[in-house]
């Protein structure tokens, strides 16, 4: 017996068994989820202030406590990050998780809790290869290496015993001693804070190891492959790692990336799988390979809640359980976690396609956004770029609206926007520069993307021709009322039709 055999027999395996009740126990098993966190939290300050004591059901439960966003959350998680402790979660708080996407903050810090990185993340991970595993009975997975491509942390606070980082390099921190044996890079590797010489530093570790299977964020995952390609010669990566088997991926959209990783691993016996775990948990796993859905994981340390998106940004929004929504409605993701986070809005928004068990596909955002590098730019951050950018170029500005460029077979993508101004600016050029560091100045994703122009080159401007817009919502039969340009869009299906009118 090979030793993934023996792995998946002993150790992944009679998780699926766990996982096949979510088809007939998914109510059961939240309303249970939901018991334990309020019962353990019930002496935080934030369980008395909501009396968690008395709490006996989901509608106790749901009339005691506010929807949140991370502004209502920020005032304890600065407590939290100044030292404080049973705020939120009873268990000491030393990790935030960094991420952008806040409307008022460049970065937002969530808290991270050891229970979190068990039952949530990890268990996460664990249940990706289970299901993996499950589907290729035939896999040599754990005969060659993973290699994770994760980000960097820092002190938070200046004190070393509170961090701050991304989310993969608290879990690649905080990992399991016995799994760096089956892990590459090295952790000194993984953790390196500037792209550039880590990408060079993995390629120099990892070129000769044999790596079975692969996990990141596409975009900068396709960075790296095409770094080492470059750096050996070889057409594909198969031929420098051939037992390598599937690619967990997740943080941006695969899509776009797709054909660009046939052209790199060209292996018919290549795996894709999605996966979704978000600074503020991990919530789900594709399992079947012919559906683009994934998996709601349903029996970690969170329980789901769904707004119906028209209701966002409602005083009082409707709210439902797992068992309340509807199939191919879009809703926005509130969860309750182990790591303190309750009734916390995300930003996510998510439709259900299937209910048996509940699986769903991400539908984009709650606001207008670019995320298609993993960048979270969003209208707020667009608002102040542009209102900079006029200020110091004379410029005034009609309407806009931005999209990505996807990467081409050089691995060059950008943001392009198309801009119909009032008063052109002095230099165009100026214009552009000054819109661009102004974005990388609010947001630390964007600044992360957009560094040495690895994962993004400078932004596009387009000069709109005038009465672009308005010729565009005319088109649409949108004039008047309360219609408007889209800022930002995550694809270019609006920013295509629009430059069609510009020519």
């Amino acid at each position: 017996m090979n030793i993934t055999k023996f792995l998946n027999k002993v150790y992944f395996a009679p998780r699926l068994k766990e996982i096949e009740q979510y088809t007939s126990h998914a109510g059961e098993l939240q309303q249970l989820v939901l018991q334990r966190l309020v019962r353990t939290a019930a002496n935080t300050e934030w369980g008395k202030k909501h009396d968690y004591a008395s709490i006996r059901t989901y509608e106790d439960f749901k009339k005691r406590l506010p929807i949140q966003t991370y502004e209502e959350v920020k005032p304890y998680v600065t407590r939290l990050r100044a030292g404080e402790q049973n705020l939120l979660w009873p268990s000491e708080i030393r990790w935030f998780a960094k991420s952008s996407g806040t409307t008022n903050d460049k970065s937002k810090f969530l808290p991270v809790s050891r229970e979190s990185l068990h039952d949530t993340h990890y268990k996460g991970g664990r249940d990706a290869v289970a299901i993996y595993l499950g589907q290729n009975p035939e896999s040599r997975f754990f005969s060659g290496k993973g290699l994770i491509l994760g980000g960097s942390h820092a002190p938070n606070l200046n004190t070393n015993h509170s961090l701050v980082g991304d989310l993969s390099a608290i879990l690649i921190e905080n990992i399991n001693p016995l799994v760096n044996f089956v892990r590459v890079p090295s952790k000194q590797t993984a953790l390196m804070e500037h792209f550039e010489p880590k990408m060079e530093a993995i390629a120099r570790e990892t070129i000769h190891a044999n790596v079975s299977n692969l996990s990141g964020v596409p975009s900068w995952m396709l960075v790296l492959i095409k770094h080492i390609l470059e750096k050996t010669g070889k057409q594909s990566l198969e031929e420098i790692w051939p037992n390598l088997e599937v690619f967990f991926h997740g943080g941006v959209a695969f899509t776009p990336y797709r054909e660009q990783y046939k052209d790199v691993i060209r292996s018919s016996k290549m795996h894709y799988v999605e996966t979704y775990n978000a600074s503020e948990g991990y919530f789900g796993t594709q399992n079947d390979p012919a559906d683009p859905a994934m998996l709601l994981m349903i029996d970690y340390g969170i329980f789901y809640e769904f707004i119906p998106l028209e209701d966002v940004g409602k005083e009082n929004p409707r709210t439902f359980c797992l068992e309340e929504v509807e199939l191919n409605k879009n809703y926005a993701m509130v969860i309750s976690t182990s790591a303190g986070l309750w009734r916390y809005m995300i930003g996510d928004t998510v439709k259900f396609t299937s209910k048996n068990p509940y699986k769903f596909v991400i539908t984009g955002r709650t606001k207008h956004f670019i995320n298609a590098f993993g960048e979270e730019l969003i209208v707020d951050n667009a608002e102040r770029g542009l209102a900079r950018a006029c200020a110091e170029t004379g410029a005034q500005v009609v309407d806009y609206s931005a999209a990505p460029v996807f990467m081409d077979k050089h691995a060059k993508c950008r943001h392009q926007w198309l801009i119909e101004f009032a008063q052109m600016p002095d230099s165009l050029e100026k214009f552009a520069k000054v819109l661009d560091d102004t974005l990388k100045e609010v947001n630390s994703d964007y600044e992360a993307k957009r560094q040495n122009n690895l994962a993004l080159q400078p932004l596009e401007i387009i000069v709109a021709r005038p009465n672009l817009f308005h010729d565009w919502l005319d088109s649409k039969g949108k004039l008047g009322g309360q219609h408007k340009v889209p800022r930002l869009s995550n694809t270019r299906e609006y920013i295509e039709e629009m430059l069609e009118l510009n020519r």
